[in-house]
């Protein structure tokens, strides 16, 4: 790594003996190797793995995803059989109130959007990368699967631990973009509990039948 010296110690003797023009000298080298060490910094600064705050935003713009995304305003609004909106208890919503506000997203959530998005940009278009990609997003307690009805149409199905606000308005708000060209989506979603979804002729833990399958919530 560069030293003042090695810019100083290249002067003539003629003028090394000249304090204000040695001065000049090392002041301009100094911002130099400044520029240098801040530059060589760049790559860790912008790295996904690290990149915080406005560069980690840097990488989105890159990427083509955003920090801020539309969420359903959840737990506000009057709702009867709802405990906490009941009477007295929820706002009314009025004829011109949204359903929907900004949510900026922390970094590790951003982060982890980030790699989807560059997932779904090298995406080609089949169900087994489209699995790796909800993988990168949903895992641990929450699963999500995909199914193809051969006509033109796909079903997402959540089950496991309910989704967040935030993890909805990922999946359902098109910020995942895992849908082929002229396919319709949609997501049948566990919303209260654990259990699997309600289905026939399939008998496992993501879906079952009558008494131990749960209606989804359906989001097109």
């Amino acid at each position: 790594m560069p030293d003042i010296t090695d810019y100083t110690g290249k002067i003539t003797s003629e003028h090394a003996n000249q304090p204000k023009y040695m001065a000049m000298v090392e002041a301009v080298s100094q911002a130099l190797l400044g520029a240098c060490d801040s530059a060589k910094s760049l790559p860790d600064d912008f790295d996904l793995d690290s990149a915080i705050g406005a560069q980690l935003d840097d990488v989105g713009v890159w990427v083509g995803v955003t920090r801020y995304v539309n969420t359903p305003l959840l737990g506000i609004y009057f709702a009867l059989d709802t405990e906490g909106l009941g009477f007295d208890q929820g706002s009314w919503r009025g004829p011109f109130d949204p359903e929907d506000g900004i949510t900026t997203l922390d970094d590790e959530t951003y982060r982890t959007l980030i790699r989807a998005k560059i997932g779904a940009n090298h995406w080609d278009g089949t169900l087994e990368q489209s699995r790796k990609i909800l993988d990168l997003v949903f895992s641990g307690e929450t699963f999500v699967f995909i199914e193809d009805n051969q006509d033109m149409s796909i079903n997402v199905g959540v089950v496991g631990k309910p989704l967040s606000a935030v993890e909805l308005a990922l999946l359902t708000g098109g910020y995942i973009p895992i849908k082929p060209q002229s396919v319709r989506v949609s997501y049948y979603i566990v919303p209260v509990d654990e259990s699997p979804l309600f289905g026939f002729d399939v008998t496992n833990q993501y879906i079952s039948g009558f008494d131990q399958g749960s209606w989804g919530v359906i989001y097109t």
